[in-house]
């Protein structure tokens, strides 16, 4: 079914006959998340999906002779796929092929986590600061399809397409020419104007609003209402959720608990309705923090969480190491993923009395040097799927 991920057991060891209790799953090969952003171009891109793909292909049609990056992908999904990437912030996408059940899945899985933490299908409308799904391939952008079906008035304010190129040029800072940049902010000018006019269409109503943003663009537009001496008082009609990190603005960073306040002095909006979420693309998983502690609380019932130490070996609770994790809802691609990032795991939140275990409110990335021999042992696996 997947003959790369099949040759990197192998090489480790480990057959399906060696995983018979829950006790047994940490002995699952698990693979760096730079496995998905060791792709080629052109239509060698589109071999390289099918390798890393579970499961029958349908027929897929690449029609030009030189394809770009979202050439190859646009083909994949008009044969019914749904292949998303991230953002680029390291100057590679990573490339993930959902089948439309692990897609599905992973919104429904997703929704009912979220709605465990926060009424988020109890509001009446929603503005959106992401992509809008339908013009990006963007994962930032796919992750938000289900808003549609879900609001009354579901306003995505950034209604612009963005290609994989534009993508990496602004995460990696190359897009630094006057022009470019000239347009980009007048761009962020327009998505601004039209979230103002949004939330100034229900300021003096009873309705409840959802605003979903990545932080530092939320950041950026807090700005502009301070700019303007404008300020707004949703109280608890409103409810703020982040995600996606600062990125290259990691040097514009706000302490969490810094900018919770912030966005009550400017929307009235309290804390315990700023929430936050941590995923990414090669996760089937919505991640969001506790109204009460902001804790991130894991969703134990898809995905089997772990921390590892610099021999990348499982350790136990209250101990900061690597992030990884097994992820029973990836089922078109390998889901058994060594994260980026460093955590502390909690078997319990220390505030909230809800079930499972979490991570600490603090997220931090981890040193790469600790994953380099794994993924060399991908990289074989890989070129010998070529």
């Amino acid at each position: 079914m997947n003959g790369f991920y099949r040759r990197y057991c192998e090489a480790k060891g480990v057959t399906p006959d060696d995983i018979k209790t829950n006790d047994d799953l940490e002995k699952i090969p698990i693979i760096p998340d730079t496995t998905f952003k060791q792709h080629p171009s052109g239509k060698d891109f589109a071999y390289w999906i099918a390798g890393i793909f579970t499961g029958d292909l349908p027929k897929i049609v690449v029609k030009s002779a030189n394809p770009t990056f979202d050439d190859v992908i646009n083909a994949f999904n008009a044969a019914g796929l749904k292949v998303a990437y991230s953002t680029g912030t390291s100057g590679r996408h990573s490339v993930i092929p959902r089948d439309k059940r692990t897609f599905y899945s992973f919104q429904y899985a997703m929704t009912k986590m979220r709605l465990g933490l926060v009424d988020e299908l109890g509001a009446d409308h929603s503005l959106s600061l992401f992509p809008r799904p339908t013009k990006t391939n963007l994962y930032a952008g796919q992750v938000m399809e289900w808003q549609y079906q879900s609001y009354k008035d579901h306003h995505c304010a950034l209604d612009v397409g963005i290609s994989a190129d534009q993508a990496l040029r602004a995460m990696t800072g190359q897009d630094q020419n006057e022009s470019m940049s000239q347009s980009a902010k007048e761009q962020m000018c327009k998505v601004f104007k039209n979230g103002i006019a949004w939330l100034e269409r229900y300021e003096n109503t009873a309705d409840t609003v959802m605003i979903f943003a990545p932080p530092a663009i939320f950041s950026s537009f807090m700005d502009a209402l301070e700019r303007i001496g404008k300020r707004f008082d949703c109280g608890e009609r409103g409810t703020v959720l982040t995600g996606g990190g600062w990125k290259t603005r990691e040097n514009e960073r706000i302490a969490a608990d810094g900018f919770r306040k912030r966005i009550e002095e400017m929307l009235g909006i309290p804390e315990t309705h700023c929430i936050d979420g941590y995923g990414m693309v090669e996760m089937n998983a919505g991640i969001i923090t506790c109204p009460e502690g902001h804790y991130y609380h894991l969703p134990y019932t898809s995905l089997r969480p772990l921390v590892l130490d610099e021999s990348l070996t499982p350790i136990g609770y209250n101990e900061w190491g690597r992030f990884a994790f097994l992820d029973a809802l990836a089922g078109s691609y390998p889901g058994f993923i060594i994260t980026g990032d460093r955590v502390r795991m909690f078997e319990h939140c220390p505030i909230c009395d809800r079930e499972g275990p979490v991570l600490d409110t603090v997220i931090e990335r981890a040193p790469s040097e600790e994953v380099r021999g794994c993924a060399e042992e991908v990289r074989r696996a890989l070129e010998d799927d070529g």
